[in-house]
């Protein structure tokens, strides 16, 4: 008998008995975290003695917070969630899968998701239009027009698999639809022995904010698309049992302080402390009076603080949001025994509480919390609202050329009519994204803002571009509701679209006039918005500075009309009687917050809103869907065409080889996001990308993005590494300009050109490459393109200081090899500039079974001298080892199936 028969015990709630494995008898389970305690239940439920056995068990038991993390274990995520961005190309593979399926004599049938796999479309809608009654109708009339050939692959992808639910369109953000229908907290399903087995709720998604589950108790991370298809196709996924911090919470937030000014200080600290790879859990006392949209809020920001959750316990506070959301009385009285049971219920003031030990320890007391924004380029980059304006003319003249005109510029509008802008002006305020969208605090705060703005005659600038995109169709029903949509309105901040939006690089074109006024004159303008991401490049071409703010304040710089401000003594503007109107005179106060929150946000809003959330509108039920299990690729789609990974695929795979004469693709500096790797936003006529598409009779006006086109691998192969923030040193190396965006040095041609141009005739004439960087490379989201993009431009290593924990997972599972300096060393003090040949040996070791823990590196200088050095594996775990000699997750659990 082993552990998963022993532990398997009935419990019973809402007069309905259930099975489930009670993990509250083991031995240790008492100090264990409660995120801990979640994976013991995973591992007992999950034990098949092979991968999972009961050793694995009784070792996480064991746990020693103080220890580094050495102990692997095998995570099996009861739910996998998807947006459409990253969620196309799961969805591509698959289909090319059952292709290559049948090519290797098998039944493509055998490739369907083995979990509950959702997809909610939220990355697709741009800022089109707005500022006008019915840009949400219009901007969604364009959605569909850009994005019908994808739809419709979407739609045959609902009929096609099993376990597969489409959220159309429409309805609202993946991570606010998450926690108000899709989350369960406590699952069940049919038993063995008769009975529904109840088992904890986990899920990863293909965006890193997956971690707002966190703040409903349910263990969940952003993963890349490569890891999700993975779990959709029922692998576990690898992972080191981490450290983790105990975040301990007191106090109350202050009057005039926001969920937003508490998330950025959190961010502010746990970067500041170091979490990267590890699990952040949020306990104490405190937590009681933190609501669940606060919690959601924290938990959402957990990669920008870096760690792989932000996690809040089972509680009170979880039931009552459960009922508030529309949840059944039987779900929510099953989780609460369920949590009873399994020792996870979080009440401090239960009698059978135990307080959990943890790695690392920090505190913070919410009511010294002040107002605060966090940019110009990194949401841990926070700035007290008091020193905001200081700091700004401190950070200005870094965005500035020779080329800045620094007096106002006159610009003419038919849309908004005349005026100046100069540098600092905000261009873009957008209340906008996952983060705060699904917070009624901040969003009634916004409207409250906007209503009290209206009554004394304030309004945004002209030059502004105002708009409203929230998480989910609730929040449009209690603005309305309350009364506030209307002032939101008359400020210009008209419903624009339920998605992700500006957040995203969605943001839509500024007016043509002042686009064209900002990049003649080479000036930096702002963006304000109410996100979790602000790097650069990300929000629009036309925007070098990028704040992060919450949604009432989003509303105060649009009013202002420039960072250049003080709110404290400078005037908005004037009331309708001329007297000066300061922003401490329309902020409301909390309990007017809180009086509006408990008057219209309901249960029945919840209930009407999700009562038909996959039937979608009568676009998407109008679309023309194919039918079959294998999809009919259309060899003329620009969004969607048969992925080539599979190509010439054996059932056995090839030995993995050292890597000889490699050249350098890309020398980067420290920081480097997925962002700048991985395709994103709009693209020109000039890049390679646009080429593609000109070439085959697409107008620049119909590009749509790049995201947009994620199931098309030779738009995205030819934006990788295009990001026109990129800036690729190895240029400087060989005495060239360095050109932002994705150009390099082609050493077999000679010459300068674009990184897709030189990665084909390297590719062509057999000649492997390598990309070297700094420290922190891959931060940011989980996109798949990141590393797809990067295998698919011939790079076979990449050789950094230190790598965020995403992307060196999504590197190794699309075959290519994260190296690591030796500690302390970098390219720079080796004495390396990118000019070199590359020689890596000790690969070849990984296919005797074991991982060596370095490999020997020589770079051959052009004199001919060598410098040599052994570079760290960053293949951390016997799993990881197995996608890398099998060529990428993808082709190892492919070969699996087929066996």
């Amino acid at each position: 008998m082993s552990l998963t028969d022993d532990q398997l015990t009935t419990l019973t709630a809402a007069g309905k008995d259930y099975d489930y494995y009670n993990i509250a008898n083991l031995p240790g389970i008492d100090h264990l975290p409660y995120s801990l305690k979640v994976l013991v239940e995973n591992l007992v439920r999950n034990i098949d003695g092979a991968n999972i056995t009961d050793d694995h068990v009784k070792a996480l038991l064991e746990w020693d917070p103080n220890a580094q993390p050495s102990h692997e274990i095998q995570f099996t995520p009861s739910r996998v969630v998807m947006q459409d961005f990253t969620g196309v190309p799961c969805i591509v593979d698959l289909a090319t899968m059952r292709d290559a399926v049948k090519e290797l004599g098998g039944d493509p049938e055998v490739i369907n998701p083995q979990v509950q796999s959702d997809m909610v479309i939220d990355h697709s809608v741009q800022i089109d239009k707005y500022g006008v009654a019915d840009a949400v109708e219009q901007n969604m009339d364009i959605e569909y027009q850009r994005n019908g050939e994808r739809y419709q692959f979407l739609r045959w992808g609902q009929q096609a698999f099993r376990n597969f639910r489409v959220v159309p369109p429409g309805t609202g953000i993946i991570h606010q639809v998450n926690i108000e229908y899709l989350a369960k907290v406590v699952m069940a399903k049919a038993g063995k022995r008769g009975r529904d087995l109840a088992y904890l709720d986990s899920c990863v998604g293909t965006d890193s904010h997956t971690t707002t589950v966190n703040g409903l108790g349910v263990l969940g991370w952003g993963v890349g698309g490569i890891e999700a298809e993975a779990a959709m196709l029922g692998q576990p996924i690898s992972m080191l049992v981490p450290r983790v911090v105990g975040f301990k919470l007191t106090g109350s937030i202050p009057e005039g302080v926001t969920a937003t000014d508490v998330v950025l200080t959190i961010t502010d600290m746990l970067r500041q402390h170091g979490v990267v790879g590890k699990f952040v859990e949020f306990y104490g006392e405190g937590i009681a009076s933190v609501p669940l949209a606060n919690r959601a809020t924290i938990g959402n920001m957990g990669p920008e603080f870096g760690s792989t959750c932000g996690i809040f316990p089972i509680d009170g506070v979880t039931l009552d949001y459960l009922r508030l959301t529309g949840r059944s009385e039987e779900q929510i009285a099953l989780v609460e025994a369920y949590a009873k049971a399994n020792k996870l219920w979080g009440d401090t003031t239960d009698p059978n509480y135990v307080e959990p030990q943890y790695s690392e320890y920090l505190e913070l007391d919410l009511g010294s919390v002040v107002p605060s924004i966090a940019g110009p380029k990194r949401p841990q980059d926070r700035i007290k609202l008091s020193e905001s304006k200081e700091k700004f003319a401190t950070t200005l003249p870094a965005y500035e050329t020779d080329k800045t005109v620094q007096e106002p510029v006159s610009v003419s509008t038919d849309f908004r009519g005349d005026f100046d802008i100069t540098n600092g002006d905000v261009a873009i305020a957008s209340i906008t994204s996952c983060t705060n969208t699904s917070n009624p605090s901040v969003m009634i705060a916004a409207g409250l803002i906007a209503r009290n703005a209206h009554a004394k005659g304030l309004k945004p600038k002209p030059w502004v571009k105002t708009s409203l995109a929230p998480g989910s169709q609730v929040v449009a029903d209690y603005l309305k509701a309350a009364g506030l949509q209307d002032d939101l309105d008359a400020l210009g901040y008209q419903l624009v679209g339920f998605g992700c939006a500006t957040c995203i690089g969605n943001s839509g074109p500024l007016l043509p006039e002042i686009s064209e006024a900002i990049n003649a004159n080479d000036l930096t303008v702002t963006s304000v918005l109410s996100g979790n991401r602000n790097f650069e490049g990300r929000i629009s071409p036309d925007v070098k500075m990028n704040y992060l703010a919450s949604p009432p304040l989003v509303i105060a710089y649009a009013l202002a009309g420039t960072m250049d401000f003080d709110f404290e003594t400078q005037p908005l503007g004037k009331d309708n009687d001329g007297n000066d109107v300061y922003l401490k005179d329309i902020w409301p106060t909390n309990a007017e917050v809180e009086a509006v929150v408990n008057g219209t946000v309901s249960r029945e809003m919840f209930l009407k809103d999700y009562a038909s959330v996959f039937e979608g509108d009568r676009r998407w039920k109008g679309l023309d869907v194919p039918e079959g299990e294998l999809f009919a690729w259309d060899e003329n789609s620009t969004y969607v065409r048969k992925q080539t990974f599979f190509d010439g695929m054996k059932a056995t795979p090839d030995p993995v080889e050292n890597i000889h004469g490699a050249r350098v693709l890309a020398l980067l500096g420290d920081s480097v996001t997925t962002d700048h790797i991985s395709p994103a936003g709009a693209f020109k006529a000039t890049s390679p990308a646009g080429k593609y598409l000109t070439d085959r009779g697409v107008e620049p006006k119909n590009f749509n993005s790049y995201g947009s086109r994620r199931g098309n691998h030779e738009v995205m192969v030819r934006g990788t590494f295009g990001n026109i923030r990129l800036r690729n040193q190895l240029l400087a190396s060989v005495g060239e300009e360095v050109t932002p965006g994705g150009f390099t040095y082609d050493f077999l041609e000679g010459k300068p050109t674009t990184i897709f141009e030189a990665s084909r005739d390297y590719i062509d004439h057999d000649v492997p490459l390598v990309v070297l960087a700094g420290k922190e490379y891959g931060t940011g989201s989980s996109r798949d393109w990141a590393a797809k993009g990067t295998v698919m431009l011939g790079v076979k290593a990449v050789i950094t200081e230190s790598f965020e924990r995403i992307h060196r997972s999504n590197l190794i599972g699309m075959g290519v090899l994260p190296l690591q300096f030796p500690e302390g060393e970098s390219y720079e003090s080796l004495g390396l500039n990118g000019t070199e040949t590359y020689d890596i040996d000790g690969v070849e070791e990984l296919n005797s079974g074991s991982t060596p823990k370095t490999v020997h590196v020589t770079a051959t200088h052009t004199d001919g001298a060598k410098t040599e050095f052994d570079a760290v594996v960053r293949i951390d775990t016997p799993g990881e080892a197995d996608y890398y000699r099998n060529g990428g997750i993808l082709q190892y659990v492919l070969r699996n199936l087929m066996k």
